[in-house]
C-alpha cells in the first residue's frame, strides 16, 4: 500500500513553483510511462499556464488549491478548491488565475 500526504505535497509544490523561473512545479504522485494511469500534482503561480496541448487519454483535473481556468477552444471552466473538471477530449491548456495546485488524473490509451 502507498500512501502520500497530498497536503504536504501541495505545500511542497508551490514553494517549488515560486522560486522556478517558469512559476510551476510538477511531481508524480502514482503511475508513470509503465502505468496506464498517472496521477501528477501540478503547482502554477498566479498568471502561469500550460500552454495549449492535446489530451494523452481520459482526464481529470482535481483542484487541490487556488483557482485555475481549463479552456478548450471558445470554452472554458473556472476550478477552486474542491472542484473537479474532465479535460474534454479535444486540445486545452490550464491557466492559474491565483497561486494554483492540482492535481492532474489521467488515463493514457494503449
Amino acid at each position: 500500500m502507498l500512501k502520500s500526504s497530498l497536503t504536504a505535497l501541495v505545500r511542497q509544490q508551490l514553494e517549488l513553483a515560486g522560486v522556478a523561473s517558469s512559476g510551476r512545479s510538477a511531481t508524480t504522485v502514482y503511475g508513470g510511462h509503465e502505468h496506464q494511469l498517472r496521477q501528477t500534482m501540478i503547482a502554477l503561480m498566479s498568471g502561469q499556464r500550460l500552454d495549449e496541448h492535446e489530451n494523452p487519454g481520459e482526464a481529470t483535473v482535481h483542484v487541490l488549491y487556488g483557482r485555475v481556468r481549463l479552456s478548450a477552444g471558445d470554452t472554458s471552466w473556472e476550478g477552486s478548491p474542491g472542484d473537479l473538471l474532465v479535460v474534454p477530449d479535444a486540445r486545452h491548456s490550464l491557466a492559474a488565475l491565483e497561486d494554483a495546485a492540482v492535481l492532474l488524473t489521467v488515463c493514457k490509451h494503449r
